[in-house]
């Protein structure tokens, strides 16, 4: 596929994430393909596509997605994209703001890796608690253990 392709599957892919669809989201991936984020580490294959699908499917959800920029070319693309959602555990709003870079083949997603400030997120998502040890080490190893086990439970 070329590049006009490959932008129009990153947009097709936050317009998705945006309306809550998470099948299309998990369909723009191809057969084992690589997701890696500051939370859930690096997932592979389907669980990138079901970690979408967990997402989308939380009725309570005000999730609102907003593509700023992105980028393609046949084998390569990027992404700016803003999240705004209310982190349901604390109740609190959070703005994340995230820089994805994809690699292409056969007009599918084979990498995807988005990029955000874990301190900022954990500051917003936590309030002070997130503020004082959102930087540490521990905090997104916690997280990422729960998150896993989330989308280990939801694969089942």
């Amino acid at each position: 596929m070329g590049a006009a392709e490959n932008k129009t599957l990153i947009r097709r892919f936050y317009e998705a994430f945006d309306r809550h669809d998470g099948d299309a989201m998990a369909a723009s991936y191809a057969p084992g393909a690589r997701f890696e984020d500051p939370v859930f580490g690096r997932l592979t294959g389907a669980e990138a596509g079901a970690m979408w699908r967990m997402f989308t499917r939380r009725p309570e959800s005000d999730l609102r997605v907003e593509l700023r920029e992105h980028e393609a070319s046949e084998t390569a693309g990027t992404a700016h994209w803003i999240a705004r959602y209310t982190f349901a555990p604390t109740g609190k709003m959070v703005v994340n703001d995230i820089h994805a870079q994809f690699r292409f083949a056969e007009g599918l997603m084979t990498e995807h890796v988005d990029r955000f400030s874990f301190w900022s997120w954990a500051r917003q998502a936590f309030g002070p608690p997130g503020l004082l040890v959102g930087w540490t080490p521990l905090v997104p190893a916690v997280l990422r253990r729960k998150v896993r086990a989330d989308l280990a439970t939801f694969m089942k």
